[in-house]
């Protein structure tokens, strides 16, 4: 592991095409540029920049922001008829109005393309260097750069390739693509090691990360097809590398589900790729604080760590768990839905807890919400010091008689923007030492989990015809959530039965609108979003990026519909 706040990384960009991103020209002054280091100093001066964006890439408004504000699972309006306005972004990501000069669009771009040049900076350096350790990062260095260039791929429907710095990049589209980030990831395959580790790119990572290829191939080689036609080649590949993973032993379910997201999930064993966020890296909680109310405070010792009001789920979303498990409430049903840590939700005399017992909900929270009370900067307590619990107002927004109720009608109107409205979500733990709320998070972000592959192995033979095979994967990840009961068995499957199960495991870990376009169903209508341009499928170039392109003839042209 890294300590990234130990290694001096001081990033120069060049003023060259894209302001130094197409061309990917920017020089990285790390441990390596030093003198007087060891060939061991150098090399993790030089690989610990490849990784070094991904916690911000993965913040709320990054990646989260693309990839879930803009499907049917997360939508964020204007709380209170002002809060989280920012000039309609968020309600144009989820309308799929999307504008080339959308800030968060921008960021997520900007970081790929520094991310890319990071690597090909550690990719020439290393090579020379004598540690024994230098090939493995070299391999992690490529297999990074093609990981980034997988994310461009799927968001923006192109990818930069080059080697040497200087040179300006070739942009490919496509099944060109495509082919491109296979072979990076079949090159360092053999190179990475077997053990598992969260933060840095594996054997199991690359298969996990060929086998998300493989299956979205059809999508990315034509991406506005009617019809995507998922071949037995790739759906084969799929398989396979599904199978290395699982028969490799290595990695094994969490029984209970919410464990996976905790502060120490570091040593989850269902992890197979994650962004390192342990505390000496300086981590964020945003994927924790984003969804909850202001007036939820999830922490005894520090009373000014809350919410903000974010975004809640779509009532789309949620019917989709009551549908599936008709009159039974889908939080007695599916362990995934939902876990109680206050016990005054089904306890009201329970009022009193004992700080260090103290662990707002998870999942996704609903009705009335209780907690901590705040007056005047502080935090209640009873007469035996322990925290004093109640019903929760909006008191921070200046509206104490408007009560922390979460409802299921969520929208843009003022009624459903006001700001009790919407399901949230607490997935992720909120991190026991965020003073803020905001900053200092130590979950790792999951990239990849074991789940995931088996749902993915199903999806793959479903599409081949062996639907027994799917429902008996599926089933196996409905089953290993023992730690509260059990998830009953489904019966049958088909696509759409799939693509709920990948809702109801995967919900807001950043592979909806991926999901979405890969089933056919990111043209449909759900909560104030009706757009059905299959244009869509992918966001616009920022027009930064286009501006800084513009000496150059016809090198970087805007996708179609923007």
């Amino acid at each position: 592991m890294f300590k990234y706040s130990k290694i001096l990384m001081i990033a120069i960009t060049t003023a060259t095409v894209l302001s130094g991103c197409t061309k990917l020209n920017e020089v990285v002054l790390d441990e390596s540029s030093a003198t007087g280091l060891t060939p061991k100093q150098a090399a993790e001066g030089a690989i610990a920049p490849v990784y070094a964006l991904l916690p911000s890439l993965f913040q709320h408004t990054r990646y989260f922001a693309l990839q879930e504000i803009s499907t049917d699972e997360a939508i964020l309006p204007y709380r209170g008829g002002t809060d989280w306005g920012d000039n309609g972004i968020y309600i144009g990501m989820h309308t799929h109005n999307f504008s080339t000069t959308d800030p968060n669009i921008r960021n997520v771009f900007n970081e790929l393309v520094q991310s890319l040049s990071r690597c090909i900076t550690a990719i020439n350096s290393l090579p020379s260097n004598t540690d024994p350790s230098a090939p493995a990062y070299l391999a992690e260095a490529r297999g990074m750069r093609a990981y980034y260039s997988w994310m461009l791929l799927d968001l923006y429907g192109l990818i930069f390739v080059k080697d040497n710095p200087t040179d300006i990049s070739t942009i490919l589209r496509g099944a060109e693509a495509v082919e491109y980030i296979k072979s990076e990831l079949l090159a360092v395959e053999p190179l990475l090691g077997n053990t598992p580790t969260h933060g840095r790119l594996s054997k199991a990572a690359v298969w996990g990360l060929l086998a998300r290829l493989h299956l979205n191939a059809p999508v990315y080689s034509d991406i506005y097809a009617n019809q995507f036609n998922f071949g037995a080649a790739d759906m084969d590949k799929v398989i396979e590398y599904c199978d290395k993973i699982i028969s490799s032993g290595s990695y094994q379910f969490s029984p209970e589900y919410f464990d996976i997201f905790d502060d120490d999930n570091n040593t989850n064993k269902e992890i197979i790729f994650a962004v390192d966020q342990r505390a000496e890296l300086n981590g964020h909680n945003r994927l924790a604080y984003f969804s909850l109310s202001g007036d939820q405070f999830p922490l005894p010792e520090f009373p000014g760590a809350n919410g903000t009001d974010g975004p809640g789920i779509t009532s789309d979303f949620y019917e989709t768990w009551e549908n599936a498990y008709g009159p039974v409430d889908p939080a007695a049903a599916d362990q995934r839905f939902y876990k109680e840590n206050l016990t005054i939700y089904s306890n009201a005399n329970d009022t009193c807890v004992p700080a260090a017992n103290f662990h707002i909900n998870r999942g996704i929270l609903r009705g009335q919400q209780y907690g901590l009370i705040r007056r005047n900067g502080v935090f209640l307590r009873c007469p035996n010091g322990d925290m004093k619990v109640g019903p929760l107002f909006h008191d921070t927004r200046n509206r104490p008689t408007l009560a922390v109720n979460f409802t299921k009608e969520i929208d843009f109107s003022t009624e459903g923007s006001n700001y009790p409205t919407g399901y949230r979500v607490e997935k992720y733990e909120f991190s026991r030492k965020s003073v803020s709320g905001r900053n200092f998070g130590e979950a790792n972000i999951v990239i990849l989990r074991l789940a995931d592959i088996y749902l993915m192995r199903a999806e793959a033979k479903l599409r081949k015809g062996d639907a027994a095979g799917a429902l008996a994967d599926v089933n196996i990840v409905r089953a290993a959530r023992t730690a509260r009961g059990t998830i009953p068995a489904l019966t049958e499957m088909n696509l759409d039965i799939l693509y709920r199960e990948r809702g109801f495991e995967l919900y807001w870990e950043m592979v909806r609108r991926t999901d979405m376009i890969r089933f056919g169903k990111y043209e449909g209508t759900w909560t104030e979003k009706t757009d059905n341009n299959p244009q869509k499928r992918i966001f616009p170039i920022p027009q930064t990026a286009i501006d800084g392109a513009s000496n150059i003839p016809n090198y970087l042209v805007q996708n179609p519909g923007y």
